[in-house]
């Protein structure tokens, strides 16, 4: 199977409406998750770049739709949801960006959802794999800061977690970015769903 080269990871542009937003003319793949939920750390631990996707300690950073080029594949980092401490104004507008990029004509090869392995299901994870379900787009569950649980309990929290979210098992990928678990096997359905 060919791979994709991450070296050539590199930022292509921020926008902060969706009339800004570029014409595809890629494969590209959508990344999306709570504000908390470590989006920023998988996404440079997949790039294998230590601070090409900015990391805050301050969940709710990304407040708009970061665009970044690898090998041809765009990878599109949409703004986390839900737990950010901004006005409702801006909520709605983060809403609004990213309803209005899966409202587009794109390529949609494939979207990550991000779920925290710690918690049960939230709300807003239910809601936005019931959009990915109903919109049938393709989709993965990657399930992050997995390093921070023993084994048996990242076992339980999985079955628990497919349950809730209405996934298959085939569908959902461990993750750490602290220790790289999981992160070839997300390269690997990004490959699959890309190239």
């Amino acid at each position: 199977m060919a791979s994709i080269n991450y070296q050539t990871a590199r930022f292509e542009a921020s926008y902060g409406t969706v009339a800004q937003l570029p014409e595809p003319a890629t494969p590209e793949v959508a990344v999306t998750g709570r504000s908390n939920v470590g989006k920023s750390s998988l996404l440079n631990r997949v790039f294998s770049r230590k601070d090409l996707v900015k990391v805050s300690s301050t969940p709710g950073k990304t407040a708009n739709i970061n665009f970044f080029s690898v090998d041809g594949i765009r990878f599109v980092d949409l703004p986390g949801y839900g737990f950010a401490k901004v006005s409702k104004a801006e909520k709605r507008r983060w809403a609004d960006l990213i309803s209005g990029y899966f409202d587009q004509e794109r390529s949609f090869n494939l979207v990550i959802a991000l779920v925290d392995i710690r918690h049960e299901a939230q709300q807003l994870d239910l809601d936005m794999i019931g959009f990915l379900q109903q919109s049938e787009l393709p989709f993965v569950v990657a399930l992050t800061k997995a390093d921070k649980i023993g084994r048996s309990k990242q076992n339980q929290q999985v079955a628990t977690l497919t349950r809730q979210l209405g996934v298959e098992r085939e569908q959902v990928v461990v993750t750490s970015s602290a220790t790289g678990e999981g992160i070839d096997g997300l390269r690997r359905r990004i490959a699959a769903a890309c190239l």
